[in-house]
């Protein structure tokens, strides 16, 4: 198992994961609109090159956002991998902070990027409902009954 660029993964491949596990490759959150399938990002993948993780971002001056990302096995530090493999490359390249946005409802990710020494440090309230304007499939209800209505901006700053 290893991680690699998502550039080494067929494109029909990195889509069709996208397609699984969002429903589409394009991401609408406060920050942009993005077809996850054309970012820069790492792949986690198997023996046998199946995807068992996948993150994307984009690097703008010295931020770095994170835009998607998946484990499909919780618990074997794939995200963290991912995720470390993407501080690395920033860092590296001059970012001085990476941040994120979530949803409200995503209890896990918010203890996962905290645990990671990721702070929250804005609420955008009512953004998925603007969201849903352009992409009206995002559903209501989120993750243990909760209703999906804002966004959460987290961060890390090199050094930390």
């Amino acid at each position: 198992m290893t991680i690699i660029p998502i550039q080494q993964v067929p494109q029909n491949d990195v889509r069709q994961f996208f397609k699984e596990h969002w429903g589409s490759t394009e991401m609408v959150i406060s920050s942009g609109i993005y077809d996850c399938s054309k970012l820069e990002g790492f792949v986690y993948v198997d023996e046998n090159n199946m995807i068992l993780g996948l993150v994307t971002y984009i690097m703008r001056e010295e931020e770095c956002e994170i835009i998607s990302l998946d484990s499909i096995v919780e618990g074997r530090g794939i995200g963290s991998l991912l995720v470390q493999a993407v501080e690395e490359i920033a860092f590296e390249q001059g970012c001085t902070i990476i941040t994120l946005i979530t949803t409200n409802d995503n209890l896990h990710a918010l203890k996962f990027y905290q645990k990671r020494g990721y702070h929250l440090v804005e609420i955008i309230q009512n953004a998925v409902e603007q969201a849903r304007a352009y992409k009206p499939e995002i559903p209501l209800i989120g993750n243990d009954g909760i209703p999906i209505r804002d966004e959460i901006r987290l961060e890390k700053q090199s050094g930390l």
